[in-house]
């Protein structure tokens, strides 16, 4: 099976099926369109409907077929930026913000799973932040102190309850959660459309217009008029410029292995190196003898780097090493992290608007950010004050975090250098079946790819956002961007993420 934003299957759309929503055609009208189906649409969408809100939601594709099913589904308020970090940029109530929001998004999705009643494989397990031995261990008690200021629960170990390997002393978290991403997500569309809510998808939206008469428009013809849109795209497709300076793009891979079932205790595993890990298990659908062991990390900036077998091998060494009991890697897949500069998420009122909201910046959390998304957005559009507004405020400035602002910002500024870069190859005879390169014709720089049957597909490389010169994917068999992160289909240019919302030019136009 094709994942449907690149090349590789996730564990979630191994053991779970993809629901396809009819497509929209004609005119609607709803109190609030969302735009995505992903964890933060569908969420919202589910808790404005139990509010008696009508609601459409519409997606480029299946329901989680963006972000969502790429995840690795950790249910955390023991954060990738830790307490420490947040608490010296946004203060210790910010801390405190944070923390809060996290846990209540947990609890949450508890409460969602067992009122729908949605099989999903949700439960509650202990998280360990480790320190290898090697390493010293000062940062955990420094974020054991930042934690606990934050009202998170977080206790010193010496060791990790796994017997097979010493990972060093750890921080515990208790009471955190994981799940089937994909059918938690399938389960939250059936509560939705039970509500009332209606969900269409292979709808793409071409345009989303705020002010006194919000709509949106979409390639098939149709439009949604809504008093409020909520944009859930991963990073926001309504906007050009303001919020792309705030976060990058991040590209983070993911195996998981076959172990024997009953062989790890369940538990999430998050360690400190660079490149950091995070690890947990998932049962494997029928197979009541193994589980998969699912394993990620060995991050980079999205279009700044082909290197994803490497990247892999790393993956499996690292584990192999730590859990004797892997049999085999049975599934590899890469997912997308929008990582903000300020460490905290951007989700409210999209900044100089009135009727559009968005959610982004999920900072390796998307699951907790998604449901957090829900509940706040749900709040400012029911016109009702939440303590968490002020910290995910995609309006703010965070003097504390101009360092990160202006080397992410230098970042992205020197890729705009491609342009002036010779081509992969010299000519459409050296591309082999199954390979993308860059060619330049005299002034154009040109994304051609091979198909397997020999056949040339061309584009302009340049991205369609704000102009950097996109890179190819090799694992994904993708066009990305090395600037905001826009990714594009090999064979049509069509568009596979944001923040670009129309896709690469063909070569002959």
């Amino acid at each position: 099976m094709r994942s449907p934003s690149g090349e590789n299957v996730s564990v979630w759309l191994a053991t779970a099926d993809l629901l396809q929503p009819p497509p929209l055609f004609g005119r609607e009208a709803a109190d609030v369109c969302v735009v995505g189906a992903g964890i933060a649409g569908l969420t919202t969408a589910y808790m404005l409907a139990l509010e008696g809100r009508s609601v459409v939601v519409i997606d480029d594709g299946e329901i989680g077929s963006g972000e969502t099913h790429h995840t690795t589904a950790h249910l955390a308020n023991a954060l990738d930026d830790r307490y420490y970090e947040i608490e010296r940029v946004h203060g210790t109530r910010g801390a405190k913000l944070a923390g809060n929001s996290h846990t209540a998004a947990i609890d949450a999705i508890e409460e969602i799973v067992g009122r729908e009643n949605i099989e999903c494989d949700f439960e509650r397990i202990d998280g360990y932040l480790v320190v290898p031995p090697e390493e010293s261990a000062d940062v955990l008690s420094k974020e054991a102190a930042a934690a606990q200021r934050a009202g998170v629960h977080a206790e010193y170990t010496e060791h990790v309850p796994l017997p097979f390997y010493d990972f060093g002393p750890a921080l515990r978290f208790p009471r955190q959660g994981q799940l089937h991403a994909l059918k938690y997500l399938n389960g939250l569309a059936a509560a939705v459309k039970r509500l009332g809510g209606r969900i269409y998808g292979n709808t793409h939206a071409t345009h989303i217009e705020d002010g006194e008469r919000p709509h949106v428009d979409t390639a098939t013809g149709a439009q949604i008029s809504a008093k409020a849109i909520v944009v859930a795209t991963n990073t926001p497709v309504n906007d050009r410029v303001a919020m792309h300076t705030k976060q990058a793009a991040y590209r983070t891979y993911v195996i998981a292995a076959r172990v024997p079932a009953h062989s790890i205790p369940h538990v999430l595993l998050w360690d400190t190196p660079d490149p950091y890990h995070y690890v947990r298990l998932q049962s494997a659908n029928g197979d009541r003898s193994r589980e998969f062991l699912i394993v990620g990390g060995e991050d980079h900036k999205t279009g700044q780097a082909d290197d994803a077998d490497k990247r892999f091998e790393a993956l499996e060494a690292w584990t192999r090493e730590r859990f004797p009991m892997v049999e085999d890697v049975a599934l590899r897949w890469s997912g997308q992290i929008m990582e903000p500069v300020d460490a905290m998420a951007f989700i409210g009122r999209n900044p100089g608007g009135t009727n559009v909201y968005i959610a982004t910046g999920d900072s390796g959390n998307g699951m907790t950010h998604g449901t957090i998304a829900g509940m706040l957005l749900t709040d400012l559009i029911a016109g009702r004050e939440n303590a968490w507004a002020t910290l995910y405020d995609p309006a703010r400035k965070s003097l504390r975090a101009a360092m990160e602002f202006t080397r992410e910002n230098l970042n992205m500024a020197a890729q705009y250098a491609d342009h002036l870069t010779p081509g992969d190859v010299g000519s459409v005879e050296e591309i082999a079946p199954g390979e993308g390169v860059i060619l330049r014709r005299g002034f154009r720089q040109i994304a051609a790819y091979r198909d397997e049957q020999g056949n040339l597909h061309e584009h302009s490389a340049v991205c369609s956002h704000l102009g950097c010169i996109v890179a190819w994917n090799s694992t994904e068999q993708s066009w990305d961007c090395p600037c905001h992160g826009s990714r594009y289909d090999k064979l049509t240019g069509q568009v596979l993420n944001g923040p670009a919302i129309t896709g690469l030019t063909p070569a002959n136009e």
